[in-house]
């Protein structure tokens, strides 16, 4: 029998709280090194930790979303190892006795939709940060990372592809970015995601488990995993041995390269962290979490494609970010057609958005009845499809209503011949060597003149008017009666 692989994940997810997990400095990207610690967080002699509020509360929300058993009693300990970014020579995390256990995530597969066990959700603080000097063999740590609050989730060895663990990943990522428990920025580490693989004949182990660290790209992960699959195979075939250890994705070569090699359990020394008292929650939060949990990014592309026709592809797009799919919800319900409102979210909302800068990405451009009252105004007629992005922008701008706009920049539809005639006329006056063309049976040139009228017009001109005079004109001209 073929080798199988074995993949199980284990995905560090940043929560969104303002302060660390232990003590009040700030949590920011991208500040100057250093600026965002205290004594708790630096490890110095005598101080100590004090439990983030909100981090138990999103991590509670975390597991009811997954279906986890919340424990109402777990326990902090102290993971033993001596690295450059943690300061204090250990980390506090949770270890045999985690907040949430069981669970599941449902995942689509090329065989349909399959559940993946989440064996345990933790809670536990995060490292500093190393930083490679350009040109030198040295380093530099930012501690500013240091102690912000991750949980652990950990899926059972139940994946089978670099594919399978890119779709429990992005499924992970959607769930908690929806609820707010995670900001979702891969690129800012929000989430990272460390992938389990060894490969199996019969039902038993070939090799020994090997740990891919610090993916944080869904197509990194699936890349690594196909290769690390590959890699083993190549070695269990030629009669040679793999070695429990760590490696790193090297997206240069395309290779997967040695950390070091992996410690055991044991090796971390674990025991209960003396400085915090056993973690007690009240089964209030627990049952609120549940009851309070809103429509999960599955459920709801499901809704959105098989009772609103949204296309799949649009519809992942939009369960991929929950503000954007706030705003199509609320644009439906302003009485927006869904398709229109999907066209419009997927593309003109998010362009904005991200031309705004990192600093407005978590913001909406657009309120969601000023986005339906612009989609009206289009579908009835008011303005055509190009000034409605001219309408757009403005709104995006000054926040003003979509009818104020158009009715100061003057951007209602002309639709009457007697006023579009005359800019037809000019627009064939300077464009003779498309004229010259089309006459030479080039016909596809009356899109350009059409865009040459809307730009006269800025936009203003109904499309299918302006064709019909353009052609009107244009087949004058080849009869010789102009």
């Amino acid at each position: 029998m073929s080798l199988e692989p074995v993949i199980g994940l284990e995905i560090h997810c940043q929560l969104a709280t303002r302060t660390k997990i232990f003590c009040g400095c700030r949590v920011v990207f991208g500040d100057t090194p250093n600026r965002h610690t205290c004594p708790v967080c630096l490890g110095w002699p005598g101080t100590l930790p004090v439990l983030n509020q909100q981090a138990v509360r999103l991590a509670i929300q975390a597991a009811a979303a997954f279906g986890c058993h919340v424990h109402p009693t777990s326990g902090f300990a102290r993971k033993n190892y001596f690295y450059p970014d943690l300061p204090k020579g250990y980390q506090i995390t949770q270890y045999d006795r985690p907040l949430a256990t069981g669970g599941q995530v449902t995942i689509d597969t090329p065989r349909g939709e399959r559940a993946v066990s989440i064996t345990r959700i933790h809670l536990e603080e995060d490292a500093g940060k190393v930083l490679e000097i350009p040109g030198s063999t040295g380093a530099l740590v930012d501690f500013n990372r240091a102690g912000i609050p991750l949980i652990e989730i950990v899926t059972g060895p139940e994946l089978h592809s670099g594919e399978e663990a890119r779709a429990c990943f992005r499924e992970i990522h959607r769930v908690v970015t929806l609820l707010g428990v995670c900001g979702g920025n891969l690129q800012q580490g929000h989430l990272r995601c460390d992938a389990n693989v060894s490969l199996r004949r019969d039902q038993e182990l070939s090799s020994d488990r090997v740990e891919l660290k610090n993916l944080n790209s869904f197509r990194f992960l699936a890349k690594a995993i196909d290769h690390e699959i590959a890699r083993q195979r190549r070695v269990i075939e030629a009669g040679g041995v793999i070695s429990r250890e760590t490696r790193l994705w090297d997206e240069r070569t395309g290779r997967t390269v040695v950390m070091r090699h992996k410690e055991a359990a044991d090796d971390y020394r674990y025991f209960p962290e003396p400085d915090l008292p056993d973690l007690a929650i009240d089964p209030s939060w627990i049952e609120r979490a549940r009851a309070f949990l809103p429509e999960l990014p599955r459920a709801r592309r499901k809704r959105l494609t098989t009772r609103l026709d949204v296309p799949v592809g649009q519809a992942e797009v939009l369960c991929g970010d929950a503000r954007l799919a706030d705003l199509f919800d609320a644009t439906v319900a302003h009485g927006a057609q869904p398709r229109a409102a999907a066209n419009w979210i997927t593309g003109p909302v998010r362009e904005a958005r991200k031309a705004r800068g990192s600093a407005y990405r978590e913001d909406i451009p657009i309120a969601a009845h000023h986005l339906a009252d612009l989609i009206s105004l289009v579908e009835s007629g008011v303005i055509t499809s190009q000034a409605a992005r001219t309408v757009f922008d403005a709104v995006c701008r000054t926040g003003h209503a979509p009818t104020r706009v158009v009715s100061e920049l003057g951007l209602t539809r002309i639709d009457d011949e007697g006023a579009l005639q005359p800019v037809v006329s000019r627009v064939l006056e300077e464009s003779s060597h498309e004229v010259a063309r089309y006459l030479d049976g080039k016909t596809k040139v009356l899109g350009s003149l059409v865009g040459k009228v809307l730009r006269a017009t800025n936009g203003r001109a109904d499309p299918r008017m302006a064709r019909s005079l353009l052609e009107q004109a244009l087949e004058k001209e080849r009869n010789g009666e102009g």
